[in-house]
């Protein structure tokens, strides 16, 4: 098994370096590792199959070289074609219904959050598939098999997923009088006064921002004892806890930077690497750029989780990316290789290390990946799977639960009553009638 450097001294050199290292490493040795594997794999693949991928747009460019290298070398060991087409996280989801609608133009997509939810009767059994990864790499973690499973059967493969944690400057933090990061939700609300007091605010988005501001916006509800459904999928989202979520944030929203309810997914980078933006919440992408385009920001760049609820118990949505194969696919069984073969750890391990800590995974071996821990600043990330909650809460995960976060239905309540839009009763109200539609 072959990996990138791990002493803290190179990666810290920053995007240019790994960059340089996911280019050129040892394409042979996986092309052989290909062939090699495509002979003892359960998963054969069709002769002369021709497949069409879509997958989200990278926001690390050395992730996207590695992943199209195990594409390549998964495409010459089977003789099959792979075709990779990349959407923004916005697209995604519009693009994957219209082939689940119309039965054609694409094979297989590796989507955002809930994505085979939507359409699990287009979705293929990817159960062997599971099963042959779980055994070999340490076993799925409880949020891997609620993203993957419906009513005991896998319907997509929960490849990874990024990390919604805190992206904060140490010197502001400290300068506002933070020496570590807030343990508790009265202490962050005293850190978003005080850092925008000092002219270096934070801020979140509350834009249909697909990754970051649903994310965030589910731990606040969460936090404080609210949720949009309960256990039997009834809309409770018109509770007092949800008048003290939204009261709650409110509050840090009073102190944001100008702005953020119309920020999209890569708003907050930009704002941050621009030096106008000291706190936000994000994948560990803004690190990984900063490391190569703003070093003296990267050295002073740290991440930590958001804090506990008001119940001292850690609830949060990260950004899942499963992979699900239509069952009007002509190649199931190309596409079943390919997603095993991604995950298999001659191409996964130093695939994740490409990236970072941008893609955090779900089977448990990969926690050992030197990445993790060969810088500090990363190690947050590692813990993604044990802190994930899917969007559904205490409910159960399934179409109505995608619906809703792909209508951004919590999103637009907190956006529409800290814009003034709506007050704390309009709002629950409506994002009541909301979800009352989608879960019938």
């Amino acid at each position: 098994m072959t990996y990138f450097p791990t002493d803290r001294r190179s990666l810290l050199k920053g995007g240019a370096t790994l960059l340089a290292a996911a280019a050129t490493m040892s394409a042979d040795e996986l092309l052989g590792y290909a062939k090699a594997w495509a002979q003892t794999s359960p998963f054969k693949p069709e002769p002369g199959a021709k497949i069409n991928m879509m997958r989200w747009k990278r926001f690390v460019e050395a992730e996207d070289v590695a992943f199209m290298k195990i594409v390549d070398a998964f495409q010459k060991a089977n003789n099959v074609t792979i075709n990779v087409s990349n959407e923004s996280y916005d697209d995604v989801q519009p693009k994957a219904s219209v082939a689940a609608n119309t039965g054609q133009g694409l094979d297989m997509v590796w989507g955002l959050y809930t994505l085979p939810f939507l359409f699990s009767n287009k979705c293929v059994d990817m159960t062997d598939v599971a099963d042959y990864l779980g055994k070999k790499c340490g076993g799925w973690t409880d949020s891997g098999k609620a993203y993957g499973m419906l009513d005991g059967k896998w319907i997509g493969i929960p490849v990874a997923a990024t990390g919604g944690l805190v992206n904060y400057r140490i010197s502001a933090a400290e300068k506002a009088g933070f020496k570590t990061f807030p343990k508790n939700l009265a202490e962050l609300s005293e850190f978003f006064k005080a850092m925008n007091k000092n002219g270096t605010p934070g801020g979140m988005a509350l834009g249909h921002a697909s990754g970051d501001a649903n994310g965030w916006v589910h731990w606040a509800l969460w936090a404080h004892g609210g949720n949009l459904i309960d256990k039997d999928n009834k809309v409770v989202i018109n509770s007092p806890e949800t008048a003290k979520a939204l009261e709650y944030v409110k509050g840090l929203y009073d102190n944001f930077v100008p702005g953020t309810a119309s920020w999209n997914d890569s708003s907050n980078n930009k704002a941050f690497l621009a030096g106008q933006l000291y706190a936000t919440v994000n994948g560990i992408s803004i690190y990984v750029t900063a490391k190569k385009e703003a070093p003296q920001i990267a050295e002073d760049m740290n991440h930590a989780h958001l804090p506990p609820g008001l119940d001292g118990k850690t609830r949060e949505m990260h950004l899942g990316f499963p992979i699900l194969v239509f069952n009007f696919s002509k190649y199931p069984q190309t596409c079943k290789a390919f997603t095993a073969f991604l995950l298999e750890p001659e191409q996964f391990n130093p695939w994740i290390e490409a990236a970072q800590g941008y893609l955090s995974h779900f089977l448990k071996a990969y926690d050992a990946n030197p990445i993790w821990t060969v810088d500090p600043k990363n190690t947050p990330y590692r813990e993604v799977a044990a802190t994930a909650t899917t969007p559904a809460g205490l409910g159960k995960l399934g179409e109505a639960a995608a619906a809703a976060i792909a209508d951004f239905v919590l999103v637009d309540m907190f956006a529409n009553y800290c814009t003034g839009r709506e007050d704390v009763k309009t709002a629950m109200a409506s994002a009541e009638r909301s979800a009352k539609r989608i879960f019938r």
